[in-house]
């Protein structure tokens, strides 16, 4: 399921919409009716005052993230939890491989978690001879496919009811004709054997409280909360920009992260973990690992613009907005992150050179920044990482020639005009294809009616 291809947007969006019709209308339908209720959810508060609070909030762990992340160990390790600091992927799965090996791990369930994703850990268990089961719905659906997750929340955003009915029907035996309460019915059966009989569990972290070492899980099927009580270990992976600094602070970021990503007040089930199972405790594991994960974001926080995009609450309700992530999905993106949020976080995570040209992925129209409820300057973030790849000599070739071509004619103004005066008479729905830039603009849309008369013709003759 690994893939690491940013660079290859252009082709792999070319290939969904020509390839897999459908997923514009799945990956369309569901995004629309995530953010339909975004907009309720969000009306039912004072929602600006909100958002201003979660990114004040945000910013400053950010700001003071090496306190914060101290006394997130310290209160971590003061409940019995063990604390361990990754500075890279290899780190954070060094981690796992002395932890396989010291309990002998066979297999293990997973709860959502994006940063897996991003260190790709159910390839390392594998490798390991562990055997991975994705708990969520939406992750089990996608590995049963042997594909990545679609969409920060939906994973299986881009199937069609349809595509289920067959899925399950092939693995589970259920009927092609299955509702999907049926479906969900046949997948809770699979799993409820692997909870009970699973050596590791795993999850990731929603945000984690540094004064009392709390760590708050979101989600709204209770298999998380499986995952981290019935194995005798679990091992949690949290980004270091996921600390807050106090335990009061998930009340109302917990909220506010659930209604931006799916309309809800308040996820179904949210779990707020500090450490093993006590002597007193019937539930919960013998062992509680967290696991710190840098990994480029130390790297990120670095540049005095782009840092912002390190508050994001992996909410999706950028990708629920974006015109252009609803085209093609997720997968197109190549990489973990996909979406407005994905093309200003993995230029600084992976490397500009590496994720060009997702910050290209973008019409700028500023929606993202507009739903984003820690107030991330999506789009501002967008422009800067284009102008950084200008600047580094990454921008496409196409169009460095055409801005220089423009600023030649427009600094002369008897070739600006014969320029214009050709334009007038050119054939756009023929030539107009055919041009870098254009090109792709002109796939979506009629050409253009040029005027018969020029701007300075116009003028000239006196507009009224």
């Amino acid at each position: 399921m690994s893939r690491v291809n940013p660079g290859g947007y252009r082709e792999a969006a070319a290939a969904t919409l020509r390839d897999e019709p459908d997923v514009r209308d799945s990956v369309g339908s569901a995004t629309r009716t995530f953010d339909a209720h975004r907009r309720t959810a969000y009306g039912a508060i004072d929602v600006e005052r909100w958002r201003d609070w979660a990114r004040d909030v945000k910013s400053h762990a950010l700001t003071h993230l090496d306190d914060y992340l101290e006394q997130a160990e310290r209160a971590l390790l003061d409940r019995g939890a063990q604390v361990h600091w990754a500075e890279t992927a290899a780190d954070a799965l060094g981690v796992l491989d002395a932890i396989v090996e010291r309990r002998g791990v066979r297999s293990a369930v997973k709860g959502k978690s994006m940063l897996s994703e991003e260190l790709e850990v159910n390839a390392h268990l594998e490798r390991l001879g562990v055997r991975p089961v994705e708990t969520d719905l939406g992750e089990y659906i996608i590995q049963l496919l042997g594909e990545p997750p679609s969409h920060i929340v939906g994973p299986a955003i881009h199937k069609s009811l349809e595509d289920c009915r067959r899925l399950f029907h092939d693995r589970l035996g259920t009927p092609l004709s299955a509702e999907p309460d049926e479906l969900a019915a046949a997948a809770r059966h699979a799993l409820r054997a692997e909870f009970l009989a699973a050596d590791l569990g795993i999850s990731g972290g929603n945000f984690l409280a540094a004064d009392t070492g709390t760590l708050a899980l979101i989600e709204n099927e209770g298999n998380i909360r499986l995952s981290t009580s019935l194995p005798p270990v679990h091992v949690a992976f949290v980004g270091i920009e996921k600390v807050v600094p106090r335990f009061t602070d998930l009340a109302g970021l917990l909220q506010l992260t659930a209604r931006a990503a799916t309309g809800q007040p308040i996820g179904n089930f949210v779990s707020l973990i500090q450490g093993p199972r006590r002597s007193d405790e019937v539930d919960g594991p013998e062992e509680f690992h967290v696991v710190l994960v840098d990994n480029g974001r130390t790297t990120l926080f670095a540049d005095d613009i782009a840092w912002e995009a390190l508050r994001c609450v992996r909410c999706g309700a950028c990708l629920n907005i974006c015109p252009v992530y609803r085209q093609t999905g997720g997968h197109a993106y190549g990489w973990t992150y996909s979406g407005p949020i994905g093309s200003i976080i993995s230029p600084g995570l992976l490397g500009l050179e590496e994720a060009m040209p997702l910050p290209n992925a973008s019409s700028l129209c500023g929606a993202c920044t507009d739903v984003c409820p820690v107030r991330i300057p999506i789009h501002e973030l967008l422009h800067h990482w284009r102008e950084e790849a200008v600047a580094e000599g990454l921008a496409p070739r196409g169009e460095a020639f055409g801005s220089r071509l423009y600023a030649a004619m427009a600094t002369r103004p008897g070739a600006f005009r014969a320029g214009g005066g050709l334009l007038r008479h050119t054939p756009w729905p023929w030539i107009g294809r055919s041009l870098p830039v254009l090109g792709g603009w002109l796939q979506e849309r009629a050409a253009p009616k040029p005027s018969r008369k020029s701007f300075l013709k116009l003028w000239d003759e006196g507009i009224e």
